[in-house]
């Protein structure tokens, strides 16, 4: 399907990229959201502009809760936008009132093997608080593990490998996201004619 069909068939739904941390969403939403003709929303960086620190300061002042509760009202705010791609945070899936606010859209689940999290993470220096202490690979794992049933109400699920780009990731969206989008009930050429009970046409239901 051509991008602009696909524009047109989205109508304007934000698309919420899920996945655990590492999982490229903040790579691949850029340039997704460049060809759909969407701004993108990184999320965690909204979050730390609403809050005036980092996200590693906020879990030091306030814990995950006050994070996920920073978390929940900037997805909330989102909601009221539209024609967004929205790189969300790894944890997002984990309150009920966030999946009710990505389903408004379409919500698509990157989904990579605990290796290749892994790697991409130790070769980034971005803080991670979830990850803090003397095993994060097990820590990574064990997040996963928790969080798969999530990840897997997602709208698509986008499987990752070793050696795929952002442009493959972004690529393979685009392939995938037709199959999500019903084509809009065509309008009958002719309005709707009311009838009362003796069969004669009205105009309307006074």
């Amino acid at each position: 399907m051509e991008i602009t069909e696909l524009r047109r068939r989205l109508e304007g739904l934000n698309v919420y990229l899920v996945g655990m941390m590492g999982a490229g969403k903040s790579a691949v939403g850029g340039g997704l959201a460049r060809l759909l003709g969407y701004r993108c929303l990184d999320a965690d960086s909204m979050i730390a502009t609403a809050a005036g620190c980092s996200v590693a300061e906020i879990f030091q002042r306030h814990g995950e809760a006050g994070f996920r509760e920073l978390e929940s009202q900037v997805l909330g705010q989102i909601a009221a936008w539209h024609s967004s791609v929205v790189c969300t945070g790894g944890g997002a899936v984990t309150r009920p009132s966030n999946w009710g606010v990505m389903r408004q859209g379409v919500v698509v689940w990157l989904d990579a093997p605990a290796a290749l999290l892994l790697s991409r993470l130790q070769a980034d220096a971005t803080p991670r608080p979830l990850l803090d202490g003397d095993d994060p690979g097990a820590r990574l794992a064990a997040l996963l593990e928790e969080r798969l049933p999530l990840y897997s109400q997602a709208d698509l699920r986008i499987p990752q490998q070793a050696g795929m780009t952002p442009v493959d990731v972004v690529t393979a969206i685009l392939a995938a996201l037709p199959t999500l989008l019903k084509e809009r009930a065509t309008a009958p050429e002719q309005p709707a004619r009311l009838q009362d009970a003796a069969g004669h046409g009205r105009s309307g239901f006074n």
